[in-house]
């Protein structure tokens, strides 16, 4: 398999620390708000990654963890009279409800808070300090950039010119601007721990890297997250993990794209900034999970309601295929294999892994997939048979479940369904076509059409 790092600027062969195991770490929300669409990007693309590596027998640690600690909560605790932990609380709860809509926890996934690792984060900036390469001041605890190996070297960034300005805090008692903080000294009304330095709070950069450490080691295999993570905060874990262990951090940097809407760059302050929530109230979530695996995870992504329209209507195309072919596998079908039609339907998967490994392709993937259910179509239409349309239903099943969809059941629903068709097709046998033609129209109220086949009645969702 194949990964673009952004560490290199190159594809490379993935090549694991530990054969057949991976080490994960994907930077996760900051719990103040509900996450938009743009959080959930990440979640979704790495998520699936992560999915790859099981279906091809790999065992994966998944790490997204929950800063709880941070200027945002603590002005959301202020403005709502509640306390930062209450606010976490909140907040972590309704990303499990997103999460659980857009299918990440299908595997087991690492959360950790921050404010649970406040004790390793402390022993993690004495050994920086008892290095010497970071330095108390005012309060605060500063990592010096220019004492970092190859500072820059994710982001292209020259330290010579780097200056204080919109991503980089100022401070007076800073040695250089680029200087960034590990431990904030306590301000009034605020969280705080007791600290070396003070009594004080964790800085951003530093709480990653400590949880990452912790769980997966010195040096774990990928570190992803959005694009506009690079900077400063991908680059600072780096330059303050590696002066500590001197070791590797990640071996693999990935990163994806932005997310537009209507062909501009979503933003709070143009008006154009969707929640997931807000998105399920419109979309159930499944759609957007397919969505933003629609387009290559490193290119940007334009977010429109026509996009989302689009999404959905080939989305509900492969669950019919999947429920025709179950509906079929529950009846009377010929015996039999087909030897041609299990060699096109092995080729597809075939193409799918090869798309997935080049460098997570699941906008070639997805095509793919679309290919396979036109000739699982077609070969119903020319007469299944039983054994030739189970492996397919298993290949289409497997390859679905890598990208995260196709997991919707309404049993309930299908049941009554059924049950429907059933006494249609008995008042059919009675002759009582009145009766017949009223359920049909039921059916139809409900969203069903169904269709009567040699293989018996099949019904789709309209």
């Amino acid at each position: 398999m194949k990964l673009f790092n952004s560490l290199t600027r190159t594809k490379e062969e993935f090549v694991p620390l530990e054969e057949n195991a991976v080490r994960m770490y994907n930077c996760g929300p900051t719990v103040y708000n509900f996450i938009h669409v743009g959080n959930a990007r990440p979640l979704v693309v790495f998520d699936t990654l992560r999915r790859f590596f099981i279906y091809k027998g790999m065992d994966v640690q998944f790490v997204v963890n929950f800063t709880d600690i941070d200027d945002k909560l603590i002005n959301r605790a202020k403005e709502e009279g509640r306390t930062v932990s209450e606010i976490a609380d909140t907040y972590i709860e309704e990303f499990k409800k997103d999460a659980k809509g857009l299918n990440l926890y299908t595997y087991e996934t690492i959360n950790p808070r921050a404010t649970e690792y406040i004790e390793p984060i402390i022993h993690f900036i004495q050994g920086l300090v008892d290095k010497d390469v970071a330095y108390p001041a005012g309060g605060d605890v500063y990592f010096d950039i220019t004492k970092a190996k190859d500072y820059g070297k994710l982001s292209g960034k020259n330290i010579d010119e780097l200056q204080s300005g919109a991503r980089i805090e100022v401070s007076s008692v800073k040695k250089n601007p680029g200087d960034f903080v590990l431990w904030k000294g306590k301000k009034e009304g605020e969280p705080f721990w007791e600290s070396p330095w003070g009594e004080g709070r964790p800085g951003w950069h530093i709480e990653c890297s400590v949880m990452a450490k912790t769980i997966l080691g010195d040096t774990i295999d990928i570190h992803s997250g959005g694009e506009d993570l690079q900077f400063p905060h991908h680059e600072n874990e780096i330059a303050q993990s590696e002066t500590l262990t001197e070791k590797p951090f990640a071996n693999y940097w990935l990163h994806n794209g932005m997310i537009t809407v209507d062909g501009t760059k979503m933003s709070k302050s143009l008006g154009n900034f969707f929640t997931v929530r807000e998105v399920a109230g419109v979309f159930d979530l499944e759609v957007l999970r397919f969505f933003l695996l629609s387009a290559h995870y490193r290119s940007p992504i334009n977010y429109s309601y026509d996009a989302m329209e689009q999404t959905k209507a080939g989305l509900e195309r492969l669950y019919g295929v999947r429920d025709h072919m179950e509906q079929l596998l529950k009846g009377e079908l010929p015996k039999g294999d087909d030897d041609a039609f299990i060699a096109s339907v092995e080729a597809e998967r075939k193409a799918f892994v090869a798309a997935m490994e080049d460098d997570l392709n699941t906008a070639k993937a997805v095509g793919i997939l679309f290919t396979l259910a036109r000739e699982i179509n077609s070969y119903i239409a020319k007469g299944a048979k039983r054994e030739a349309l189970q492996k397919a239903y298993t290949v289409y099943m497997e390859l679905a479940e890598v990208l995260g969809i196709l997991y919707r059941r309404d049993d309930g629903d299908a049941s009554e369904i059924e049950a429907l068709i059933a006494e249609r097709n008995e008042a059919r046998a009675d002759k009582d076509f009145a009766r017949a033609d009223e359920i049909r129209d039921a059916l139809h109220d409900m969203g069903i059409v169904i269709e009567d086949t040699r293989e018996g009645t099949l019904w789709k969702r309209i």
